[in-house]
């Protein structure tokens, strides 16, 4: 446990909540849904045990994030985040899928329902209220600490929330014009926003995984700060990717040829504290020192300012 950063103990403790609040939920909604009779309360509940496993997964992964680096993973541990991310884009795609096959099963084969009892509808009411401040709760956590599995794991409970409300909206088609057919559209159309909303978050996290930023504005900031740094011009072969919350950056700068390799040092170091001034969390700063007028056609691509 010593490892384990603010960070990442701000990541499980909300982890903790989220499995704590999801294993109450669903056994609530389960148990309701057999006293009652209804077979849609009974799959949302199932449903919210499955977000048991999303919020194991982040519990998990926070635990792994907290390792320091090694020699096999000399950058540490921290992109364990964007896999889980990814991980939990699939469960979420595959229930909104599971739900869409149910649905459109039920809408070929109709079969005759029974009205279930009405303290379906209070439990279903009480689960879009606590699944709601779970959201609200995880998407704030995760933007505080920039992680962006938690964000993943708020939008899922958010898809929960619409489908507790979808089944409400059933339960109430049902009660008020005994048309039950109607819980199974609106269950069908649900599955389509679940699946478009985990398509999103998968392709989110492919610019970090493939190591892009989000905001190229960076560069710029870089840029301007090094052109500040007396004695270092020049900034090109700019290079940042994302490491968890945090970013690597990595540039070259020129510097006069007739300096000693001391001076050329003390300007690469007054670069670094610079931009770590500038920009917020900052993982490490690579700086390339060459002599002003340093020529190397075969350098490989970074941004420069002909770029932006």
């Amino acid at each position: 446990m010593s490892n384990i950063s603010g960070r990442e103990k701000i990541i499980i403790k909300a982890s903790r909540v989220a499995i704590a609040g999801n294993a109450l939920l669903s056994a609530l909604k389960i148990s309701a849904g057999i006293i009652a009779g209804s077979m849609a309360v009974i799959a949302d509940g199932i449903d919210s045990a499955s977000d048991v496993l999303t919020s194991l997964i982040t519990l998990i992964t926070a635990h792994i994030v907290a390792n320091p680096p090694d020699p096999k993973y000399p950058y540490g541990y921290k992109k364990a985040d964007t896999i889980a991310t990814k991980i939990l884009a699939f469960i979420i795609f595959f229930a909104g899928a599971q739900l869409s096959i149910s649905a459109v099963k039920s809408l070929i084969n109709p079969v005759e329902k029974e009205i279930p009892d009405m303290i379906s509808v209070y439990v279903i009411i009480i689960s879009i209220i606590g699944k709601q401040i779970l959201a609200g709760y995880l998407k704030k956590t995760g933007r505080k600490v920039e992680s962006s599995m938690l964000i993943a794991n708020a939008k899922n409970m958010q898809s929960d929330v619409v489908i507790s409300a979808s089944v409400l909206i059933g339960l109430v088609f049902t009660f008020v014009l005994k048309m039950p057919i109607l819980d199974t559209i609106t269950a069908f159309a649900v599955s389509i926003w679940i699946m478009a909303v985990a398509f999103k978050i998968f392709m989110e996290t492919n610019r970090e995984l493939m190591d892009g930023v989000e905001n190229t504005d960076i560069y710029k900031t870089i840029i301007e700060t090094v052109e500040k740094v007396e004695g270092a011009s020049n900034p090109h072969r700019i290079r940042v990717r994302k490491i968890a919350n945090s970013c690597e950056i990595s540039l070259d700068v020129e510097v006069d040829g007739t300096k000693t390799l001391k001076e050329a040092h003390d300007i690469a170091v007054v670069i670094e504290d610079e931009l770590k001034k500038k920009i917020k969390n900052v993982y490490d700063v690579l700086v390339h020192v060459e002599p002003v007028g340093n020529k190397e056609p075969g350098e490989v691509y970074g941004v420069s300012e002909k770029h932006l």
